[in-house]
């Protein structure tokens, strides 16, 4: 049978309002009665039980992750793992705990719409929703915390994200820059804002070199590896000399496109990415990629949400954070001087 308060309280020879007060951090136990629950506490493994303590403070001290992807995408693309380490570990410097939901498929984003109202959580984070998300409208309907990661396409609510579309603009024209003619783009899913907005970026990047928009050097992605190996092996037979990749994994994808179709990178055809996961610095060549901090947006996100929840903030909250270029080898710049 679990223990219970009074069990603590009957341990720690204090009453157990005692123990409430110093479950719930307090200020008002002396810090030699804290440190005399604490330790009985740590030392039988306590875990109060949430759904009481959130009756009795009105809160849980718990953070929904909402992800609207396929299990498949989270647990191979290294986006979500980095973004999640950093949401876990801000949870964990403000004594949150972290609730991780996977909301496909639509049964499950149902099923996550009742968890999130049913009092378990005190706020949530979307991350990669697409546009106009059921699950992001029906918390913008109610009353929960939330802050989206990735800028929403229309409403107003908190959300944190990089600019995707200078960050897509600026891949783009470091191509141009380095003089290649035809240079094609492997688009993220346009479902989602980041796939859209990087690229629209890419093509402000051609009207600002006065290109023409060629139809045929736009091939949708979907983010993942596979999809960027279909990609690029359909742009093969149009002969691009340099193609944007909306993100690290379809450039992954990419690569082994065109080096089984005996070409070199960048000698024939030149890549840019987007993220900068780890292993994009140890590919071959390794790859030039648009950086964004993944792990601060995610521990940025749970920050803003937790003082948001704490402090009733009521104003929206919209952050953008910097993104960098990181040229490597696969762009080709120190043939291209």
């Amino acid at each position: 049978m679990p223990l219970t308060l009074e069990d603590i309280a009957r341990l720690s020879e204090v009453s157990r309002s005692t123990v409430s007060r110093v479950i719930n951090s307090d200020v008002k136990v002396k810090e030699e009665t804290r440190q005399k629950v604490l330790k009985v506490i740590q030392s039988v493994n306590f875990q109060p039980n949430l759904a009481a303590r959130g009756l009795a403070t009105g809160r849980t001290n718990v953070i929904g992750v909402v992800i609207p992807a396929r299990v498949s995408v989270i647990f191979t693309d290294p986006y979500f793992p980095v973004l999640l380490q950093g949401v876990s570990s801000a949870c964990n410097n403000r004594t949150y705990s972290v609730m991780l939901w996977l909301a496909e498929p639509e049964y499950e984003r149902r099923m996550i719409t009742r968890i999130l109202h049913n009092g378990l959580v005190d706020g949530a984070i979307v991350a990669s929703a697409l546009m106009n998300d059921p699950i992001v409208n029906s918390l913008s309907e109610s009353k929960m915390p939330f802050i989206m990661i990735g800028r929403p396409p229309s409403m107003d609510v908190n959300y944190l994200d990089v600019d995707n579309l200078q960050a897509g603009r600026k891949a783009t024209l470091h191509l141009l820059r380095l003089g290649y003619k035809r240079v094609a783009t492997i688009t993220g899913s346009l479902e989602q804002v980041s796939g859209y907005d990087r690229y629209q970026g890419y093509l402000q990047a051609l009207q600002d070199y006065d290109r023409t928009i060629r139809s045929e050097l736009v091939v949708a992605g979907d983010f993942t590896e596979e999809g960027g190996y279909h990609a690029m092996a359909r742009l093969i037979p149009q002969k691009p000399d340099a193609v944007f990749v909306a993100s690290d994994m379809m450039a992954y994808g990419a690569m082994r496109a065109i080096h089984e179709a005996n070409l070199r990178i960048p000698e024939d055809v030149a890549l840019v990415g987007f993220d900068d996961n780890p292993e994009s610095a140890r590919t071959t060549p390794t790859l030039t990629t648009v950086r964004q901090p993944i792990q601060n947006m995610g521990s940025k996100a749970a920050e803003i949400l937790i003082n948001i929840i704490e402090n009733d903030i009521v104003s929206t909250q919209k952050v953008i954070l910097d993104t960098e270029l990181v040229v490597r080898e696969s762009c080709g710049a120190s043939q291209r001087r």
